[in-house]
């Protein structure tokens, strides 16, 4: 318990790569600043990309420039070909909302239709065709034998009646 004010040998930690930064008074600016150059992977880096960002600001720029002339010169049309424009945007949107609807029910009806396979395996631990199949077994032999008992029913249902009439006329 007296151990414990004192610092542990294992909490010492040594670092002999960092530098202690020594800020002198009157070291102004150049003590902020770092002590060696960038590299030359980043000077090529920053030359390479110079040229390539500029472009590519130049084209954005051009794209907007020619972006708002379009709309100068096509809004004098808008309105005045608004009364045939506005009716064809709605029956635009109603076609494209329509066609995307139809998908989503689509994707919908199919994964539904995925879900209750999966779930029906998952239950019978069986194909749906091969639990068809036996089922389909399954009903024809209980047809053939209900078939056979109301043969059968029939026939004792005949004999009883010929036997009825039989003797209805001997007496």
């Amino acid at each position: 318990m007296a151990d414990r004010g004192r610092p542990q040998p294992h909490q010492v930690q040594v670092h002999p790569n960092v530098q202690q930064h020594r800020h002198e008074v009157g070291g102004g600016v150049k003590s902020l600043l770092p002590q060696k150059g960038p590299s030359t992977g980043q000077v090529l880096a920053v030359v390479t990309l110079l040229p390539v960002t500029g472009t590519l600001l130049g084209l954005a720029a051009l794209a907007l420039v020619g972006s708002f002339i379009g709309l100068a010169v096509a809004a004098p049309l808008f309105v005045i070909f608004s009364p045939v424009l506005v009716p064809a945007a709605i029956l635009v949107a109603g076609a494209v909302t329509a066609f995307l609807t139809s998908g989503a029910f689509g994707l919908t009806g199919l994964s539904s239709l995925t879900w209750v396979l999966n779930s029906f395996r998952q239950a019978t631990g069986q194909e749906p065709l091969e639990y068809a199949k036996q089922r389909v077994q399954e009903g024809t032999v209980y047809v053939g034998e209900k078939t056979k008992q109301v043969g059968e029913t029939i026939k004792s249902t005949a004999q009883e009646g010929v036997t009825t009439t039989t003797g209805r006329t001997a007496a």
